[in-house]
């Protein structure tokens, strides 16, 4: 658990913008324009190629790879096993948000799906996705996370374990874990809960940041940076707003303007939730 040592925003930053990744996202319709400008503020090239008869092709020329399962189809589920199969063979990092799993018996088959026949780097997805990946308790309307989650830190352990992937867990404290730990993230504000798609740029960031930095601190910085974009929105650094639509629009200006404010020291957000023995 030392991938908090040494962490600085700053070089994070300046990491993504010299690797300028090109990110193939298979997102849902919904959030797909917020997804593919997210990716741009940060310093990353976004390509939205969904198409199973090119999408081996063109994750193998990307630098991350983010498969989002908010509008499921039967063949949305097997371009996204194919670009995961691909991004596999490539080397390419894999970031997958299973959006609402523990809904519907469809979400829980492709959510398996995804994260047991790809190797995937990081799983992003709200407390509820998370638990019900896991396998605990979870309430999922719709998509959205509703209900208790006071053992989240050791719910998103228990799911790094079974993906075998870094978990990141968003919600009022965000949690990123592997299998041996979990880390509380201190960050972000209330209103971006008023914004519809936060969680898949979320995902974004996410596939941004593992394109230039190692999968753990990839997590830690893209969670930390995501929240304090969204502080610096609430706190009219970047424009007034009237509500949550104009917030929308600061906070994407927060995003690409993030490297000109006063960046916090990691070590002041970021601390150890639960250091496991197992």
């Amino acid at each position: 658990m030392n991938a908090l040592d040494g962490l600085d925003l700053t070089d994070a930053l300046d990491a993504v913008d010299e690797t300028e990744p090109l990110i193939d996202a298979l997102t849902n319709d919904v959030t797909v324009n917020d997804v593919a400008n997210i990716a741009l503020h940060w310093g990353g090239l976004p390509v939205m190629s969904d198409d199973e008869r090119e999408v081996g092709e063109m994750v193998a020329a990307a630098d991350a790879c983010l498969l989002n399962m908010g509008t499921v189809s039967e063949s949305g589920e097997n371009t996204m096993l194919a670009a995961g199969e691909a991004a596999n063979e490539a080397g390419t990092p894999v970031v997958v948000d299973p959006v609402g799993v523990g809904s519907t018996s469809t979400r829980d088959h492709v959510a398996e799906r995804l994260t047991t026949e790809i190797d995937v780097s990081i799983v992003s997805g709200n407390y509820g996705e998370v638990s019900a990946l896991a396998g605990e308790d979870a309430t999922v309307r719709g998509v959205e996370s509703v209900g208790e989650y006071g053992d989240i830190a050791e719910t998103a352990i228990t799911c790094a374990r079974e993906t075998e992937s870094v978990v990141v867990a968003s919600g009022a404290v965000d949690i990123v874990a592997i299998a041996d730990g979990a880390f509380e993230i201190h960050g972000g504000d209330e209103l971006l809960g008023s914004v519809v798609g936060t969680g898949c740029m979320l995902g974004m960031t996410l596939a941004v940041f593992t394109a230039a930095l190692d999968d753990e601190r990839a997590a830690l910085a893209g969670t930390l940076a995501f929240g304090l974009a969204g502080e610096a929105a609430a706190d009219e650094q970047f424009g007034e707003y009237a509500g949550p639509d104009s917030y929308r629009t600061c906070f994407h200006d927060a995003v690409a303007g993030l490297s000109e404010t006063d960046l916090v020291d990691p070590a002041e957000r970021i601390e150890l939730a639960v250091q496991s023995d197992e």
